[in-house]
């Protein structure tokens, strides 16, 4: 029998405060300020027989939660051809090629029993800080097989019945540069499942058992309902968009990720198959990576479905086996976030040509994931490993978020009073980056600067970034955001790395800097039709400059700092004609 509706409703929210409860638990827990402070993790409950994806937490990354119903299932598959799931089992991996995304996250899954019977799983992921590997953080631009990446654990058992296997971790903390902090996280994770199966025990006495698994096929399937509607209010059409990244770390040739999106009805096809093959470099991802950053992208914008696997039944994936979208091992995934972050640009792009008020432009489009390390005068190892944030795209409805969080993710960027209460370094910038919004009708999001001084003796700097060669495109008719940027300092002067937004090895001491100017997001629609006011108010605070503002749009700023109304109309005209 079906459920009400007022009840299902209240079944979601109380399902999704599970989530929620696990990802807060974790957050509060965790040593790695990646999770504790940016919130690099994620939770979940799984389908008990095919591991999709039933519930997700909303403060964690979506492209976990969407890559995690592959992790289940590689559960899954593994338990079966052993000796079965059983009360009291947690498994724990992180391999990239089957269900995971890079070597840095570990999955921990939970199956939750009602008697003998299974009813579902509980997932955790997390980011930890170290995990082995040639460079310190694993981010390693030069990598070209995943051994050089970090240590890779396949699906095991970190408790086995209810008996916590310590040599597992014994395994795990011989193999991290910082196994305080690998031990802090991996007790928060299990901690956050050991919370979760406890409230999920309680939901289904609460309603009982047959209610709460009927409620569960009832949110899937009104998701996939809902998605099919969605797309069949669409044109059917076939659409193209291509992006590249800057190259692989290796060679310095750029990579195509081409998407060939198709509506027929109320069934979507996404077809990459002409996308670059798998590279040299640690920028490939696995097919289940590419499908996960898919959903993350069809979210964004058939934002009203229901998060969960029924948003993908209608989309129809093709995907090359011998693209850098659908790799094996040992092929290096460290830097998997770049590949995914164009991923969802093309998909931005191609929505653009079909629905042109529901598209947003492309983010910045990289984490700039920098690590430096070194020791402590008093011979202590530190790590510093964080990302950073940029501008967001444009969109129909305003101007894009200013130094926001890539769009994987709702994770927030480390704030720089953590990390310098954590590391031997100084901030001596961190502001928003002028003129690096795509000009548009409206304008893409700021980048940010960052410059970074070191206090210590000296250190190791690694970079893994993107979009330094492709800013960020703009849609509609807007333009790009600036390029990616990074910049340090040694004795002879500053220096820009060969391959522009990747390296490894920089070696720096103290008083010396490193500055990083992130890209601004795409613009939407022609800068020509701004609003002249709002092209002074962006001059007034800094954000655009005025012979930016002239340039890019076509608006004379007066001595006062308002809009000089003739000399624009001229201008403006003037522009056009060309």
């Amino acid at each position: 029998m079906p459920i009400d509706p007022v009840t299902l409703a209240i079944l979601k929210g109380r399902l999704e405060q599970i989530a929620d409860e696990m990802d807060a638990t974790l957050f509060r827990s965790a040593f790695n300020p990646i999770i504790a402070e940016a919130h690099d993790a994620s939770h979940g409950i799984y389908d008990a027989a095919t591991g999709e994806t039933l519930v997700q937490g909303k403060s964690g990354l979506p492209i976990f939660v969407g890559v995690m119903a592959f992790a289940v299932k590689a559960v899954i598959d593994k338990a079966t051809s052993r000796d079965g799931v059983r009360e009291g089992d947690v498994w724990i991996f992180n391999d990239p090629y089957d269900g995971g995304t890079h070597l840095s996250d570990f999955r921990l899954v939970k199956p939750v029993f009602r008697g003998s019977d299974l009813f579902c799983y509980l997932a955790s992921v997390g980011h930890w800080h170290d995990v082995g590997g040639n460079v310190p953080g694993n981010y390693n631009p030069a990598a070209t097989e995943s051994f050089q990446e970090g240590m890779l654990i396949p699906p095991v058992k970190l408790f086995d019945r209810g008996e916590f296997r310590q040599d597992i971790v014994d395994i795990l903390s011989a193999n991290s540069r910082l196994p305080m902090s690998l031990y802090g996280d991996l007790n928060g994770q299990i901690n956050a499942l050991e919370l979760g199966e406890r409230r999920m025990q309680r939901l289904i006495d609460d309603y009982g058992d047959e209610t709460i698994a009927q409620s569960l096929v009832e949110l899937k399937a009104r998701a996939a309902q809902m998605m099919r509607a969605q797309i069949a209010e669409l044109p059917s059409c076939r659409v193209s968009a291509e992006d590249f990244l800057d190259n692989d770390g290796i060679r310095d040739e750029p990579l195509k990720v081409a998407l060939d999106l198709v509506i027929e009805g109320d069934r979507m096809i996404m077809d990459f198959s002409r996308s670059s093959p798998a590279c040299a470099g640690p920028v490939n991802i696995s097919r289940s990576t590419t499908i996960a950053a898919c959903y993350v992208a069809l979210k964004h914008i058939f934002a009203e479905v229901p998060a969960n696997a029924g948003v993908l039944e209608p989309v129809e994936f093709r995907i090359a086996e011998d693209s850098l979208l659908s790799v094996k091992a040992p092929k290096p995934v460290g830097g998997y976030t770049e590949t995914i972050l164009r991923l969802i640009d093309v998909v931005f792009q191609a929505m653009a040509q079909i629905a042109p008020d529901e598209a947003m432009a492309c983010a910045y489009g990289t984490i700039n994931a920098l690590s430096l390390a070194g020791h402590r005068t008093s011979g202590k190892r530190w790590v510093m490993f964080s990302f950073f944030g940029g501008g967001h795209g444009a969109h129909s409805r305003g101007d894009g978020l200013n130094h926001g969080n890539a769009p994987i993710s709702t994770a927030t960027i480390p704030p720089l009073e953590i990390l310098e209460a954590a590391y031997p370094i100084r901030f001596t910038q961190w502001a928003l980056r002028p003129d690096s919004g795509g000009p548009g009708r409206f304008r893409g999001g700021l980048g940010a600067i960052y410059e970074i001084e070191l206090l210590e003796t000296e250190a190791e700097v690694f970079l893994f970034g993107e979009r330094g060669k492709f800013p960020p495109p703009g849609v509609v008719g807007g333009h790009a955001g600036a390029a990616n940027r990074f910049v340090f300092e040694q004795a002879d002067g500053e220096h820009i790395p060969p391959m522009v937004s990747k390296m490894i090895g920089i070696h720096i001491t103290q008083g010396q800097k490193l500055r990083l100017e992130t890209p601004g997001g795409g613009g939407y629609g022609d800068p020509l039709a701004r609003d002249p006011e709002a092209v002074a108010e962006d001059v007034r605070l800094g954000f655009v400059s005025k012979a930016s503002a002239e340039r890019d749009y076509g608006v004379v700023i007066a001595a006062g700092g308002q809009p000089e109304p003739t000399a624009t109309e001229r201008l403006r005209k003037s522009e056009v004609a060309e």
